[in-house]
Parts: C-alpha cells; sequence; structure tokens
C-alpha cells in the first residue's frame, strides 16, 4: 500500500427534504449567497424556492445566478465572478448536479482572486491559495463534485476542457436528498450510474497495487451502483435504490477509492476531449470508449481485471485471460442495458475517422503527455484506441 493522505471535510447533510436545511449549513459560512443553478428545472420544480425560504429564515442574503449548462463553460463561470462581485457574495452554493456544482466552485476561485484570469487558475498558470467557501444542494447522482476535490470547464473559445483538483473544491457542506432524482430523465440518470462505475473504476485499474480494504470498498461499491442504477433506470420513484446510488456517487469521487494506490483517469480524458468537440453527455463520452481501452489494455494489468471480473461481475472462469475478457464483456453489456452508448457511432454526433488525430492529440495536450498508467498511451495509442471504439 503507498503512502496517502485523505482529507474529507465536506459535511453530508443526507435525506429527505434536507435542502430545507440549506440556511442552516450556509450561514456558519457566510451571509450573501449566491445561487448556481442550471436552465430552470431547479426553479420550476420549486427547489430553488425551497432553499431560498431556508436562508431567508436563516439570514442568509442571496441571488440567483442560473444557466449552468452540462458541460459548464468558463464564459459562464467568468460571468458568475461578476454577479458574485456586484452581490457582494460571501458563499457561492450549486444547486443541481455536477455542472452547477463544478460552476460553483469556478466562481468561488474566480471571486477570491479578481485579478487574475480565471483559465490561469483553471490551468495553473497562476496558483491557487484562496477561495469564498462552496455549498452544494445535489439534484442528481453523478459526478460526485460535492465531495470531491475537481472541478472541470470547457473554455469554448479554444475548444479544450479541463479539470482542476484542489482542497478549495471542497464543499464546506452538501444537502443530499435522493428524492430530487426522481424526476431526472432516465438518460441522465444511466449517464449519471456510468460516471459513478468510471471514477471508481479509474481508480481500480492500477497495476501492482495491494491494497485489500480499498478494493473491498470500491468492488462494495460498484456492485451497488450496478445493482441499484439497473433500478432506477427502470423506476426512479424507489427510494431505497436512488438513495443507494446517491450516496455511491458522493462516495465514488471523495478519494476514499483510491487510498494506497492513487487514480489513473485516462478514461476520463478520451471523455473530455469528446465533450469539448462535440458537447456530449459526459457518462455517455466515458462507456463509449470504455470497452475500447479496457481491450486494449487488459494484459497489461490482468490480475486486475480478472480480479474485477470475479469480485464485481462474479465471474467464475479459472483462466485469468478468460475471466479478464468476460468481465469487460459484462461491464460493455450493463451500458448498453442502461441505454448508454458503448461505440463512438452510438453517441451519434458524427464522430469519423478523420476527427480521431485531433481527439487525441487533445486528449494528451498535444501529445505531451502520455496516459494510463497501466501502460503510457502516447497520442497515436490514443488514437488507436479511438479507432477501436468507432
Amino acid at each position: 500500500m503507498d503512502n496517502f493522505r485523505l482529507y474529507l471535510p465536506t459535511e453530508v447533510i443526507f435525506g429527505k427534504g434536507t435542502e430545507n436545511e440549506t440556511g442552516a449549513a450556509a450561514v456558519r459560512f457566510g451571509k450573501k449567497a449566491l445561487l448556481v443553478f442550471g436552465q430552470q428545472s431547479a426553479k420550476k420544480s420549486g427547489l430553488v424556492g425551497r432553499v431560498e425560504k431556508s436562508l431567508e429564515e436563516a439570514g442568509v442574503a442571496f441571488r440567483e445566478f442560473g444557466g449552468a449548462m452540462p458541460n459548464p463553460t468558463l464564459a459562464h463561470a467568468e460571468e458568475g465572478v461578476k454577479e458574485a462581485a456586484a452581490f457582494g457574495a460571501d458563499i457561492i452554493i450549486g444547486i443541481g448536479g455536477g455542472s452547477a456544482i463544478d460552476t460553483a466552485k469556478a466562481i468561488a476561485h474566480g471571486s477570491a482572486n479578481p485579478d487574475e484570469k480565471l483559465w490561469d487558475i483553471w490551468t495553473k498558470k497562476v496558483p491557487l491559495t484562496k477561495s469564498l467557501p462552496v455549498g452544494a444542494v445535489l439534484t442528481m447522482p453523478a459526478a460526485g463534485s460535492e465531495m470531491s476535490d475537481s472541478a472541470v470547464l470547457t473554455n469554448e473559445e479554444i475548444g479544450k476542457k479541463a479539470g482542476i483538483n484542489t482542497e478549495f473544491n471542497r464543499c464546506r457542506f452538501a444537502i443530499v436528498n435522493p428524492e430530487l432524482g426522481m424526476t431526472l430523465p432516465k438518460y441522465q440518470l444511466a449517464a449519471g450510474v456510468t460516471d459513478i462505475m468510471m471514477h471508481t473504476m479509474e481508480r481500480y485499474f492500477i497495476p501492482d497495487s495491494d491494497c485489500d480494504l480499498t478494493d473491498e470498498i470500491a468492488e462494495g461499491l460498484l456492485r451497488t451502483v450496478i445493482k441499484n442504477g439497473a433500478v432506477i433506470v427502470k423506476d426512479p420513484s424507489d427510494y431505497h435504490a436512488m438513495s443507494e446510488v446517491f450516496w455511491a456517487s458522493s462516495v465514488s469521487h471523495n478519494n476514499l477509492t483510491e487510498c494506497g494506490r492513487g487514480k489513473d483517469f485516462s478514461v476520463h480524458k478520451f471523455g473530455h476531449a469528446l465533450s469539448a468537440k462535440y458537447g456530449v453527455t459526459h457518462g455517455a463520452s466515458l462507456a463509449a470508449v470504455w470497452g475500447a481501452w479496457a481491450e486494449t489494455l487488459y494484459e497489461d494489468a490482468l490480475p486486475r481485471f480478472a480480479r474485477y471480473a470475479r469480485k464485481v461481475w462474479e465471474v467464475t472462469e479459472a483462466d485469468d485471460a478468460a475471466a479478464a475478457k468476460e468481465g469487460i464483456a459484462k461491464t460493455v453489456d450493463y451500458f448498453r442495458s442502461i441505454g448508454m452508448p458503448t461505440t463512438l457511432a452510438e453517441l451519434e454526433v458524427g464522430v469519423t475517422k478523420a476527427d480521431l488525430h485531433d481527439l487525441a492529440m487533445n486528449a494528451t495536450m498535444q501529445d505531451t503527455l502520455k496516459l494510463s498508467r497501466i501502460r503510457p498511451l502516447d497520442a497515436a495509442a490514443v488514437e488507436e484506441i479511438y479507432r477501436k471504439a468507432l
């Protein structure tokens, strides 16, 4: 087991009706809240109103800032920084899924550093040494942003999607009411289930790691998501299944499942390049390439893939190679069963062979970054995996 540090400062307030506790949570960190949410569904459902009522009762002033998009953009976050400054916000609250929460994090960073360009902070040209406190009211199980140290933005001007990991991304509190996921479209739920699985698997497929407890936690999380994810895609009104998936979403991306091993977010790099170019749903972009990625690399991490097949999918095949291949096939079949694309063609955004080189160059930062801790992948190798995923 490798050395590690685990820091989980987010207070999770979990259960039915907990959005009504937002004010009591927020008042400890600020008196003027900028509320960041998406494309009006949070308002139409009455959620924003309930949050605002809670803030009023706690003596916290607020201003609304809607319009967060599924792949949150730099330009929108920069508008939010201006809005926060005009209001004098001292806390930012994201209401929604990962996009709204990531936008809230970006606004917090930009607001605390008004003399710096937000993209320079995002790309680490400027060190991030301070930020405003961020709270989250989660409406969708997927990104895990409510407990993670990460956030992602797309710079549409240059067509690049990038993430930043920093302890300043940790939300001070997260309101998690699984009931809020019951009105989501089934495709969004399926994409969220996929993202939760990927956050766990990107930390799991690390060769030569020996972390018994971390493995057991990850494998249990995956079995839980696979079982209950299928249920909520079929019946979103099942509270038990929805609550299991919501909690798995938070745990999958709070660093617990990487203790002693670290992580390898190479599949996310493939997906980010697709999302930046085509605007596809994040979870769908991951499902479309995972099978090709796994088929390319499983022999280089055979014990890990074989263990995954046996522990997560209950594969009984004694031969490691045969077990690994069966585990990969079952994973791809599961994605397909919940309505996710499993090839680039199934994304239905017009990906062609001519696009693959540019996608690979984007994913590898113009061939300056090698992907995967299993086996280093340069741009040419990444392009071949995209080709296999067509």
